[in-house]
């Protein structure tokens, strides 16, 4: 009797993983996500279309996803078949019981994700500094304010005089100013944010004649809390008015630590 053929799948993924190219830039995606082709390049002695191939290999057995993000594009790791088949091949030897496959794919695919984009009329330089300046941001960031050196590997910190506590903190992932910035993003507001642990936050301007393209994305995010992500439509709305009347904004969340 002639037993069952192996994944087709499978074979793909272990096909990708057996070169050593691959190996390698999956591990620095591990280390960290959303990194640019040239990126990845300069580490490697191949050229640009040897790296772009072994990255199409990738994303074809689905272990790599691009995303464009303004005029670049990035690259993300994408776990799930590198997890299906160590659950397949190695823990139904080593575990009396194994986690159901649709629910482990489920934990690790859905981090959320929010995207928001406005046009402001104000130069790239303009709206970098109100982005970084302690005392401009405070204007419509609900009156808090976040100090930080803005490079990378420097802690970030939010904090509104009335609040009586810090409301967040983080570290800068990438700092190219006047046109992206990403961090990290702790809130630590109330014990039920703080249970949400890390996120990221990128800042993308994009300059568009006399006006800017703000694209900020919060993602990672590791659950479904509204007071994590919800400001943000609040922020940007405050940032844009701010920096084309000079005027604050009164919104729901302006009024919290005046």
């Amino acid at each position: 009797m002639t037993g069952a053929g192996p994944s087709t799948d499978d074979d793909r993924v272990f096909k990708a993983l057996a070169d050593p190219t691959r190996r390698y830039l999956l591990d620095t995606l591990f280390a960290r996500d959303g990194r640019r082709l040239s990126e990845l390049e300069s580490q490697l002695e191949m050229s640009r279309f040897g790296v772009m191939k072994h990255l199409r290999l990738l994303e074809e057995v689905g272990l790599v996803l691009s995303r464009r993000s303004g005029r670049k594009e990035l690259h993300f790791l994408k776990p799930v078949p590198i997890r299906l088949i160590r659950d397949r091949w190695i823990d139904k030897y080593t575990e009396v019981l194994v986690a159901a496959l649709s629910d482990l794919e489920h934990r690790l695919e859905t981090h959320m994700e929010k995207v928001y984009e406005i046009y402001i009329r104000a130069t790239p330089e303009q709206l970098w500094e109100a982005i970084t300046d302690p005392e401009i941001r405070s204007k419509y960031n609900f009156g808090a304010r976040v100090d930080s050196e803005w490079k990378v590997g420097s802690r970030l910190e939010m904090r509104a005089p009335k609040a009586g506590q810090l409301l967040g903190e983080g570290e800068v992932l990438e700092v190219d100013p006047p046109l992206r910035l990403v961090h990290t993003m702790v809130a630590l507001w109330s014990d039920e944010v703080r249970k949400e642990g890390p996120s990221r936050v990128t800042w993308q301007i994009e300059p568009v004649s006399d006006s800017c393209r703000l694209l900020l994305t919060h993602d990672q995010l590791q659950g479904a809390n509204e007071e994590v992500f919800g400001g943000w439509p609040m922020i940007i709305s405050g940032l844009k008015t701010w920096l084309e009347t000079g005027e604050l904004l009164t919104t729901p969340g302006s009024l919290m630590y005046r």
